[in-house]
């Protein structure tokens, strides 16, 4: 606390505006839907003059607060697809409160007819800090899951195992409604239809945690802000009959608000994988060959759940989400090693693997909060626990010397693992003003426990397990991260800032139990740390003047091994393709720096931004090969660098045609010189992403979405290129009551992940592919009533 106090006081004497400024507010809307606009430009001119004096943008609840001098200014809100708001104001000693200023959708007049504009897609709306993402804008998400919205978001990468990458790096802190929750552990399990919309936090401030390299992927849920009963219903019908059906309904008065929903999700699936391999060990040339098909059964219940109180300035509230899966999968695997100088088989096998699995996830959050008199002022308070269970039970029958599943196996293994997660926050934030800036302070302890029983091992005749002691093991991994932070921001003429730094004390230990002592080493039996770090950012914000702003952000942050990565047990669900982890593994350090430029005119915006991220242990995925069968598990390694440029784009092309875009390149130098690599890998990537509407007649919206993903570089290898189009149509029906939606996913049937990994003795090729190529039709009904 005594380095942040030290910080706070040193921010203070530097800054500059001991003149007292008046503080005008507002908030900005559409007069149309009744709802705010956030990211809106406000700014203040004087006479005769082009450049802002100073400005902003509007927050999230599209309300604003500038600081300054008393004076006769005339006063500009701007947003892309609206009219310009413009009005003279006199600024007094107090302050002014200009209310609520509605923006109108910009119209077109020719020959008297006058044509409004068509609604606005604005899927991606850039901010300060990264950008905003609207999935029910992006038709190709309706019926999906939030990993099909990640999927149609800029500089964001969700491989085939649904991990999330983001500007190339595989380590992102995503939160649920601000919070740490065990909902993130499975993104395909919430519906697309759930969330409100999606933060991209590419540089985040010491107000957020320092955890992950990549930044902060927030996930918004529904809640239901309107006065009044609102209801909404849809259903999702596909092929393969998939199904996603869901009901949501809220009552909200001035003094409390209760919302709930609930939703039913089917998702069976299909896909297949090759694997290839070539290893020379021993002067001996063999060639590894895996072929796997599989099936996969998904269902899921989730119910979600809470209610505002509201007195005075006082706002209780309750949240909470609980979420339930079966699942039942079969996979079947046909592998031969063969001796290329001899064509002699080593190996010949085939694996059928059923398995099935429930999970429970809870995620409740109580919250309360308080407003004051000055809008600047505020503090909010909130405990949640969030508790994932798993079981999952596996049975393997084993063919030997064959490849084709016939008559009896020659025996049968299997396995169970009971997994326990629980995730416990207390958090405390408050603002105030502080000579004509802001000061925001809190405090956030996190509180994690990971618990992995794990069974393998002989199915007996009698159907139980005799465990190999080899494999069976339980891990238990624990962890305290307690933290203070202080920011500091203030707005000058034309230039905003915040400066800020976060320490965090860390506390973890992790142990096994259940295991024969003879086959780990004693420093792997138990393992605890603590440290002490502090992360310090930066974010600059200069208004050149309403069509441009350049802004600079700088953060200090890192990513610890997380629990399943720290598990030094085999993993033996395919025998020749085994994963191991690393008890010792220490956390990364990462240095980023960020500089960017937003442009907007009219209907058309273009934000660019300039990254760089130095990580130093860089972990990654390491692949070595020892009698024909492949360890993979993570390492650290010296250092990875990864520096590039991201353009977002809007244009209003016609009254009928708009196009959302966005373009990443960066270059990757991952040096892994530490485990043998003979000098670092470099590589160039990128990813483009496009969205285009058009507005058909009779009432039709037609789009179409595009990705493309270059291939991108590890530190055995890479992947492959990735790309593929979706087409949707939507038509609203009865004042938009009735919307009915048909999305055509991977048109062309071209997206799979592929791959390649080499080593020291090895090279291998890998291509994995699913059932992509679907259709769904969505229907949605929305009421409300006063």
């Amino acid at each position: 606390m005594k380095y942040i106090l030290i910080l706070v006081l040193s921010l203070l004497s530097i800054n500059s505006v001991f003149c007292q400024n008046a503080i005008v507010e507002g908030v900005v809307s559409d007069p149309d839907s009744g709802k705010v606009i956030p990211f809106a430009q406000v700014a203040f001119y004087q006479e005769n003059s082009n450049a802002p004096i100073t400005g902003a943008t509007t927050a999230e609840d599209g309300s604003f607060s500038i600081p300054i001098e008393p004076g006769d200014y005339k006063l500009v809100v701007s947003f892309v697809g609206y009219q310009d708001f413009e009005k003279q104001v006199t600024i007094a000693d107090s302050g002014l409160d200009v209310g609520e200023i509605s923006l109108n959708v910009e119209e077109e007049i020719m020959e008297e007819v006058v044509v409004k504009g068509n609604e606005r897609k604005t899927p991606v709306l850039a901010t300060m800090e990264g950008m905003t993402i609207k999935p029910d804008q992006t038709i190709a998400n309706v019926g999906g899951s939030l990993l099909d919205i990640l999927r149609n978001t800029p500089s964001v990468n969700v491989s085939d195992d649904g991990s999330v990458s983001l500007r190339g790096s595989g380590s992102t802190n995503i939160l649920i409604d601000g919070r740490n929750s065990a909902l993130a552990t499975d993104l395909e399990q919430i519906p697309a239809s759930a969330i409100e919309e999606v933060e991209i936090i590419n540089n985040p401030n010491a107000k957020y945690d320092a955890s992950s390299d990549g930044g902060v992927i927030n996930i918004k849920l529904k809640r239901g802000e309107d006065l009044g009963t609102t209801a909404r219903a849809e259903l999702t019908v596909g092929t393969r009959m998939r199904t996603n059906a869901n009901v949501n309904l809220s009552r909200r008065t001035t003094k409390f608000a209760v919302y709930g929903g609930y939703s039913f999700r089917q998702w069976p699936r299909v896909g297949s994988r090759e694997t290839e391999r070539r290893s020379t060990f021993n002067d001996e040339n063999e060639l590894f060959r895996q072929e796997q098909s599989s099936r996969n059964e998904d269902r899921e219940h989730t119910i979600n759940y809470g209610g505002d109180y509201f007195w005075g300035q006082n706002k209780l509230s309750f949240e909470g989400v609980f979420n339930t899966e079966d699942e039942n999968d079969f996979q079947s695997s046909s592998a031969f090693i063969q001796n290329l100088d001899t064509d002699e088989f080593l190996t010949r096998y085939v694996r059928n693997n059923t398995e099935t699995e429930k999970n429970y996830t809870y995620d409740n959050a109580i919250i309360y909060e308080r407003d004051f008199d000055d809008k600047e002022k505020f503090f909010r308070a909130l405990a949640s626990v969030s508790i994932r269970d798993q079981v999952e039970d596996q049975n393997i029958a084993i063919y030997n010397n064959r490849l084709i599943a016939e008559g009896n196996p020659n025996r049968t293994e299997g396995s169970t693992t009971d997994e326990f997660r629980n995730t416990s926050v207390i958090q405390i934030d408050y603002a105030t003003p502080v000579l004509g800036g802001l000061l925001e302070t809190g405090y956030k302890s996190i509180f994690r426990k990971f618990d992995n029983d794990y069974i393998y091992g002989l199915v007996e005749n009698t159907g139980e397990i005799s465990p190999y002691d080899s494999i069976s093991n339980r891990f238990v991994y624990q962890d305290q991260i307690h933290a203070l932070y202080g920011i500091y921001s203030d707005s000058l003429p034309n230039f905003n800032y915040a400066v800020g730094l976060r320490a965090e004390q860390t506390i973890l230990e992790n142990e096994l139990s259940n295991v024969n002592t003879s086959l780990v080493d004693e420093e792997d039996i138990s393992n605890s740390q603590q440290y002490l770090n502090f992360f310090p950012s930066v974010q600059l914000a200069y208004h050149l003047n309403t069509n441009n702003t350049l802004k600079a952000t700088y953060s200090r942050r890192i990513d610890r091994p997380r629990a399943w990565r720290l598990n030094p047990f085999p993993d033996f669900a395919d025998s020749l393709n085994v994963r191991v982890g690393e008890p010792n593994l220490q956390p990364e350090y990462i240095n980023s720096f960020e500089i960017g430029h937003m442009y907007q005119n009219g209907g058309f915006t273009l934000t660019t931004n300039a990254f760089y991220r130095r990580i130093n242990n860089q972990v990654d995925w390491i692949v070595r090969v020892e009698d024909g069968i492949s360890y993979r598990g993570p390492q650290n390694l010296n250092t990875g660098q990864f520096y590039g440029l991201e353009f977002i784009n809007t244009t209003d092309i016609t009254n009928w045609w708009n196009l959302n875009a966005s373009y990443s390149i960066f270059q990757s130098v991952i040096d892994g010189t530490n485990i043998g690599a003979e000098e670092p890998n470099r590589g160039v990537s990128w990813y483009a992403k496009v969205t285009t509407d058009f507005s058909l007649p009779f009432g039709i919206n037609l789009q179409f979405t595009g990705n493309y993903f270059a291939p991108e570089i590890e530190a055995q290898g890479r992947d492959l290129a990735r790309y593929y189009i979706d087409g949707s149509l939507q038509r609203y029906f009865f004042n938009k009551q009735l919307t009915l939606s048909a999305s055509f996913r991977d048109l062309f049937d071209t997206r799979n992940f592929r791959g390649q990994n080499f080593g020291p003795g090895f090279e291998q090729t890998f291509t994995r592919k699913r059932e992509t190529q679907i259709m769904l039709f969505t229907a949605s009904y929305n009421f409300k009533a006063d």
